[in-house]
């Protein structure tokens, strides 16, 4: 099927409704979904949150009767598989949808396609497609823990123009301005984890949350933020059990050799496991868990030990204007001594955030 001007439109909509449920849908992915009919908008619809129905059914509420005959464009494949809502293939199907235009399959290698199937089956006119580098864009996160089983990774740094991240006593709050911690908040909004070091715990004291009530620009609709888990890697459980990860509501995960000695920390609520720490152990717990994307945002040592662990995918560096000098913190305690070594990256995006510059980049893959 060749695609339409008016087709690039309908589906660039339903993109925009996907990303309305950015910080909210997790584990599941961002879907959005537009019926159309003789030309005109009957229906939208998007997923909100996991349990709540899928966007083709909000999309099929909202135009009723006139689903009938339409073209339904969604971002990602009609589910074929009865979980908390039932297949929306087949809701599809009962509607009497002419069309289904499709941004990209379902990245799950054990159902991809059989909604396109059932569609098909039922004289559905079936497309794929259109728009699908921005839906994988996404839902990244999602289509690599399906098709690869390990969460979508992005390592966070904060760094001087002279590429430093504190000073050498561990002092680092505050290198870059207001507009970009608040994006940093947006970064953690939309992760399902956020991991870092009983180091950043101690000395930093972070909280890790999401505050939209301090951003000055909502981005996100009416449907209250899900908490992102947040994980600290403490082989030796030296987590102080006043930290104020355990003051907030979001969860906590930490990460130790021996749990022997971890029940006051469970007390102060937190969730104490023995598990191997090293990066791709705890992706594969995370992805275990269901986590899609996670954020790394701690200091060299952990920052390192991912990067030299090849689990990092995407590296976003804040760039202030100002310098910490020779004796200050590097990005990443990683020990490269060739230039064979180097870990090159491709730069995705560059943009000024008040007085910083936001750098990210793709980690480009060891050969």
């Amino acid at each position: 099927m060749a695609f339409t001007a008016a087709d690039h439109t309908h589906m660039a909509r339903a993109l925009e409704l996907a990303q309305r449920g950015l910080y909210t849908t997790d584990p599941n992915p961002r879907v959005g979904c537009v019926l159309v009919r003789d030309g005109l908008v009957v229906g939208e619809g998007w997923h909100v949150r996991a349990g709540e129905p899928h966007a083709e059914r909000h999309a099929l509420a909202n135009a009723g009767t006139a689903a009938r005959g339409a073209d339904c464009y969604v971002t990602l494949e009609p589910c074929s598989h009865t979980g908390r809502t039932g297949p929306c293939a087949d809701a599809l199907v009962d509607a009497g949808v002419a069309r289904v235009l499709v941004a990209m399959q379902d990245p799950n290698p054990q159902v991809a396609g059989q909604g396109l199937a059932r569609l098909r089956a039922a004289g559905i006119e079936v497309a794929v497609g259109l728009l699908e580098s921005q839906a994988r864009a996404l839902n990244l996160g999602f289509a690599q823990r399906m098709a690869g089983g390990r969460p979508w990774v992005r390592l966070k740094m904060a760094i001087s123009v002279d590429g430093r991240t504190a000073m050498a006593s561990g002092e680092s709050q505050w290198i870059t301005g207001p507009a970009a911690r608040e994006d940093v908040q947006r970064l953690r909004a939309r992760s399902s984890a956020i991991v870092t070091g009983v180091g950043t715990v101690k000395y930093d004291r972070p909280s890790l949350t999401v505050r939209p009530e301090t951003w000055a620009h909502s981005d996100y609709g009416d449907a209250p933020l899900r908490a992102p888990l947040r994980v600290v890697l403490d082989r030796r459980l030296e987590t102080p059990t006043d930290t104020p990860l355990l003051q907030q509501p979001a969860p906590c995960l930490i990460l130790c050799d021996d749990d022997a000695a971890a029940a006051p920390l469970r007390a102060a609520g937190a969730e104490v496991l023995a598990a191997d720490s090293s990066p791709a152990a705890v992706l594969t717990l995370l992805a275990q868990r269901g986590c899609n994307e996670v954020l790394v945002e701690a200091g060299a040592g952990v920052a390192g030990a991912f990067l030299a662990a090849g689990c990092v995918d995407e590296l976003v560096v804040y760039m202030a204007p100002t310098l910490l000098g020779a004796g200050a913190r590097p990005l990443a305690r990683w020990e490269l001594t060739h230039m064979a070594q180097q870990q090159r990256l491709v730069l995705r995006d560059l943009r000024a955030l008040g007085d910083d510059l936001r750098l990210t980049y793709d980690v480009v893959p060891a050969p």
